[in-house]
């Protein structure tokens, strides 16, 4: 049975009727452009085929009541007393986006619905961004202010930092809001200007979960942020997306070692995104292959923000001759990879890659090839 499905059936047997509406927002699968969206420059994410649903109706008073089919539980909130942050609930992401909303001067109307979603959490397919954008559209269905993507985005962002204290730029919730079917998107994460690209001819993109998890308010996601910043000053710029390989060649022994690579991955992932930009236009699937391997090996040993099970993975992509190739995505420190493959030879690659990674580290992959799909959007019954 659909998400969707399920959503509206639970609905119906909780209130009694069927729902107003049910709204989604996809996860995301980066292809090339890491760690570079807090830093003003650009990545290549496309929207994916798992989402987060809700089936809500509209309430007459101010209050908030979603009950959450994944977490068994259900929550209420008032949207004039909005409670503090917990430990990071799942309904932290509701209140943080309500919060940021009423901060942008939106009036909100109060809902109850049923949530659900099959994004894996912590798995670097950005489930707080389907989550947070599929609030941010519930709103928008009962509160009837004007959708506009790319400000819904940057709420959902500003709620992601400012309320639950994650620095995560905008790649996320930008891709979640206004992803496109059948294209991904290159993001400016300056001017948030998106233009699309089509993946190269007889290709598809799989998404190769290693099965390990990691929270990013734990891990090193703020540190290596901040260590941006401070290689940005450095140059007297406002973000790295500022300075080219030219000046950091002229200019980069001034760095101490670790901001040195830090910068260095920024840099010329800018570059190698742009470069992917180009070789999606032409059809180029080895050049974009190519183009994601940099992009991990830049990952794993500038950025240090892969893991073993990552590196694992990845090492079994692109040893498959099924494969152009693969790099993890994501903040890193576990989760998912993505891998370019030959879109005739993908149920062997699958095959393959499963084995192989099972062989290498003992634990079992879960492997998906994904489509690219649309947006936050609503799903009228």
């Amino acid at each position: 049975m659909s998400l969707s499905k399920t959503v509206r059936q639970a609905f119906k047997a909780e209130f009694r009727e069927p729902p107003a509406c049910i709204v989604r927002a996809p996860g995301r699968v980066n292809l090339i452009g890491e760690h570079t969206d807090y830093n003003d420059g650009f990545v290549f994410p496309m929207a994916i085929e798992r989402a987060t649903f809700i089936a809500l109706r509209p309430r007459a008073d101010n209050k908030v009541l979603a009950i959450s089919l994944d977490m068994d539980d259900r929550r209420e909130f008032a949207l004039d007393a909005l409670p503090s942050p917990t430990e990071t609930e799942w309904i932290d992401y509701l209140v943080g986006v309500a919060w940021s909303l009423q901060e942008r001067g939106y009036n909100l109307r109060g809902w109850e619905g049923v949530v659900s979603g099959d994004v894996p959490i912590g798995s670097g397919l950005s489930s707080s961004a389907a989550l947070e954008l599929v609030v941010a559209r519930a709103f928008f269905e009962v509160s009837g202010f004007v959708w506009d993507a790319a400000a819904m985005a940057l709420a959902c962002q500003a709620a992601e930092n400012e309320w639950l204290g994650v620095k995560c730029g905008i790649m996320d919730q930008m891709i979640s809001a206004a992803g496109v079917r059948d294209r991904a998107l290159l993001i400016d994460c300056r001017s948030l200007e998106a233009t699309s690209a089509p993946l190269p001819p007889d290709t598809v993109l799989v998404i190769l979960d290693t099965n390990t998890r990691r929270g990013l308010v734990d891990s090193a996601y703020n540190e290596r942020r901040a260590q941006c910043e401070a290689a940005a000053r450095h140059f007297g710029v406002r973000a790295l997306r500022d300075v080219d390989s030219e000046l950091f060649a002229q200019r980069e022994e001034e760095l101490e070692p670790l901001m040195r690579a830090r910068a260095r991955h920024v840099i010329t992932e800018n570059e190698r995104t742009l470069r992917a930009r180009d070789a999606m236009n032409a059809g180029d699937a080895a050049t974009l292959g190519h183009l994601m391997i940099a992009s991990h090996f830049s990952l794993r040993d500038d950025f240090e923000v892969s893991s073993p099970a990552l590196d694992a993975i990845v090492a079994c992509a692109n040893a498959d001759a099924a494969c152009y190739g693969a790099r993890m995505t994501g903040a890193g420190f576990g989760g998912c990879a993505v891998a370019l493959v030959k879109a005739d030879q993908v149920e062997q690659f699958v095959a393959r890659v499963g084995d192989c990674y099972q062989d290498a580290t003992g634990n079992e992959s879960i492997i998906t090839v994904t489509g690219a799909s649309r947006g936050a959007e609503t799903l009228y019954p």
